[in-house]
């Protein structure tokens, strides 16, 4: 599972093209990206290992700064932590001006506008991500620039990162075939006695040991519906709805699978095969040029003929360096967006996750989750397997 950093434009999964064209019709003159998988983006894979898990330092906090002015190149800048100096000298970035000169979200504000200012910019429509850009920083660039217009620029990158490279698709593959791998693994070693904790706790091992980073698990145990970690133990017979999320380099893997103490009964063999319905039903519509409303659209229908249907529901998502991401493709189902992406057609590199989820009041928590990347022709799948029921306590002692 290499990974190689971009060390020059012609490695980037984006073109500046494609990037000018969108800060064009958004209005924005210049980038200013803060948020760190936004910024990993835009350099071509660099995260500074330091701040991986959190940003808090000090009094203040990391705060990266990708500066890209439309239409320029040779002006970027990447604004740093001290210490990523190292990183620079090992993995050079390719950013024409590289200023490691932080340690809290002031002093990077203060050295981004100096670049700013050394660019020759008066009065530019700064692009910022709000959601992502602290207060204190936000007052620096609106008293620096009282002039300018600031713009929120997190749709233009949302756009931006939509369709995946050939490398981007590669390590999605990679993270959810190494989840599948490691679910199966915990499945089988799970016995009667270990505990939702054990369980979770044996997860991230095998995640971990298979080179990705282990992010969550949602787990259930027999009939409850409660997937939070906690002292519930497997006995005989019960079932376990695993979902995992994972990341390889940033890229998320995000799968559902279930597993069972013993042999499936036949009520419990339909109630999958009913899950399993409804996923192919949205498959069966994916390629570049549908909607990717169909999609959802024929997915409830097939939901809607099923027994269980007032207990299960269907939703999607798009995929990639975060776990809700463009294309977006339906509203407030659950998180709060809105599905501005459904009418849309589809287009080759997209990566939506599908999961359908049963809350039956007897059996318990029944569910799959899929990650699948639009081809021109149809879809490609990630994780396939062990998408039926995964038999627990089959592994040697």
């Amino acid at each position: 599972m290499s990974y190689h950093l971009a060390n020059s434009v012609d490695d980037l999964a984006y073109s500046f093209s494609h990037l000018d064209n969108l800060l064009e019709e958004a209005g924005i003159d210049v980038l200013m990206i803060t948020s760190k998988h936004n910024v990993k983006y835009l350099l071509g894979g660099h995260q500074f290992i330091f701040f991986s898990a959190m940003d808090a330092i000090g009094h203040s906090r990391y705060l990266p700064y990708l500066l890209y002015f439309r239409g320029d190149i040779d002006k970027t800048g990447y604004v740093g932590n001290v210490m990523e100096t190292g990183e620079h000298q090992n993995h050079p970035f390719w950013v024409p001006h590289f200023m490691p000169a932080s340690w809290g979200s002031t002093d990077a504000t203060e050295t981004a506008l100096n670049h700013l200012r050394a660019m020759g910019v008066a009065s530019p429509r700064i692009g910022i991500e709000r959601a992502f850009l602290p207060s204190d920083a936000h007052d620096m660039i609106a008293h620096a620039f009282p002039n300018s217009v600031l713009v929120d620029a997190g749709g233009v990158m949302e756009t931006l990162r939509a369709i995946k490279s050939e490398k981007e698709l590669t390590l999605l593959r990679q993270a959810s075939d190494g989840i599948s791998d490691a679910m199966q693994a915990t499945m089988a070693a799970t016995r009667a006695g270990h505990s939702k904790t054990e369980i979770i706790e044996r997860l991230r091992r095998e995640e971990t040991n298979r080179g990705l980073t282990f992010d969550y698990c949602l787990l259930t145990l027999g009939s409850s519906h409660n997937r939070a970690a906690g002292p519930q133990t497997l006995a005989e017979g019960e079932i376990i709805s695993m979902d995992s999320g994972g990341n390889l380099h940033g890229y998320i893997g995000d799968i559902c699978r279930m597993g069972i103490l013993g042999e499936p009964d036949h009520e419990l063999s339909d109630l999958l095969n009913e899950i399993e319905a409804v996923q192919q039903a949205a498959f069966s519509k994916i390629r570049a040029g549908t909607t990717a409303g169909d999609v959802i659209s024929h997915a409830q229908s097939v939901l809607a003929e099923n027994s269980n249907r007032d207990c299960t529901d269907f939703f999607g998502h798009g995929m990639g360096l975060i776990s809700h991401e463009a294309p977006f493709i339906m509203t407030n189902h659950p998180v709060r967006y809105d599905g501005t992406d459904a009418d849309k057609p589809l287009k080759p590199g997209m990566v939506l996750s599908l999961e359908t989820t049963m809350l039956h009041p007897k059996r318990g928590f029944v569910k799959l989750e899929d990650t699948v990347a639009v081809t021109d022709n149809g879809y490609e799948m990630f994780g396939t397997e062990g998408r039926g029921w995964n038999r627990a306590g089959t592994a040697a002692d």
